[in-house]
């Protein structure tokens, strides 16, 4: 346990962030899940609507620092390829 004033109230705000990046995290995922969900329907058209609402709010995540750019791009790019290998 921290023993400092400093390093208790470092820890209540390391506690409030975590609550926060928490909540963005399982917001991305749920964006990215629509877009899996989309792609295994087989719904080219939902599948592309769902991408284009989940990289903004991948890349905010990614600027908040809740992602890593590359992490972001990787899912990005791969979402897109199965998207476009859709009939």
């Amino acid at each position: 346990m921290a023993n400092t004033s400093s390093a208790k109230k470092n820890v209540r705000k390391m506690a409030r962030k975590t609550e926060v990046n928490r909540a963005r995290r399982s917001q991305v995922r749920t964006f990215l899940r629509r877009v899996e969900d989309a792609i295994t329907a087989g719904d080219k058209s939902a599948a592309s609507d769902a991408l284009k609402k989940a990289e903004p709010a991948l890349m905010r995540a990614v600027s908040r620092g809740v992602f890593h750019k590359n992490t972001a791009a990787r899912k990005i790019s791969r979402l897109n390829k199965r998207v476009k290998a859709i009939a």
